[in-house]
């Protein structure tokens, strides 16, 4: 997902709305690590950490905007590696270079479906902003009903605030585990389930129009 110079959403995997082909470099396990390790919020802790030799420090632009008109800024390889040893993630720091466009790229396909119901939305069109994230282990109502359903438990929960021409609109993105490839079980696929959240009249309106819009 972002921090206040990059993102920090972060299952770790490559994603698409339903599922997709992700990271090569984990070892298989019952259940994927939960949680981002890159911290919400300022990266000064991360940056004033000793230098990890050989990997990156440079830090990319998403394509996600700021209330300011910046751009939010991904953590450089060095920085998501530091930020997964204080979670005791045992990195290895060869796998940086793989871990980090596959992490990017999850925050960009969270951002395109939160565009996607902005469209739906937006009675004036205004380009929507990211203006703040979180991450919690608080599982969301929909995933407790789904449960209740036989359904699996979401490994990593994130919720993002969307700044939609002065007014705040609050989303929820839950990330599943797909099926694995039983040809390379070092390959494994995602679902994010990305909405916006119940608890505002414009949330419980958006949602209604989505589905009535099928």
């Amino acid at each position: 997902m972002p921090e206040e110079s990059g993102l920090s959403a972060c299952p770790v995997a490559g994603v698409e709305s339903n599922a997709a082909e992700g990271c090569p470099v984990h070892k298989p396990q019952s259940q994927p690590q939960s949680g981002c390790p890159v911290p919400h919020g300022n990266s000064e802790a991360v940056a004033d950490q000793p230098v990890v030799t050989g990997l990156n420090s440079a830090r990319t632009a998403s394509s996600i905007p700021k209330k300011d008109g910046t751009l939010w800024e991904y953590p450089s390889e060095e920085q998501f590696y530091k930020a997964m040893q204080r979670k005791h993630m045992s990195p290895d720091a060869g796998d940086m270079p793989v871990i980090i466009p596959i992490h990017n790229a999850v925050n960009e396909k969270c951002w395109q479906e939160i565009l996607e119901w902005e469209k739906l939305a937006q009675r004036t069109p205004c380009d929507p902003k990211l203006i703040q994230f979180t991450g919690t282990k608080k599982l969301s109502p929909r995933a407790v009903w789904n449960m209740a359903l036989g359904a699996q438990r979401p490994f990593d929960r994130h919720d993002w605030v969307v700044d939609r021409c002065g007014q705040n609109i609050d989303y929820v993105i839950d990330f599943y585990t797909g099926k694995a490839d039983p040809n390379n079980p070092l390959k494994q696929s995602f679902y994010l389930d990305v909405r916006p959240k119940l608890n505002s009249l414009e949330g419980i309106k958006m949602r209604f129009w989505k589905y009535w819009s099928k």
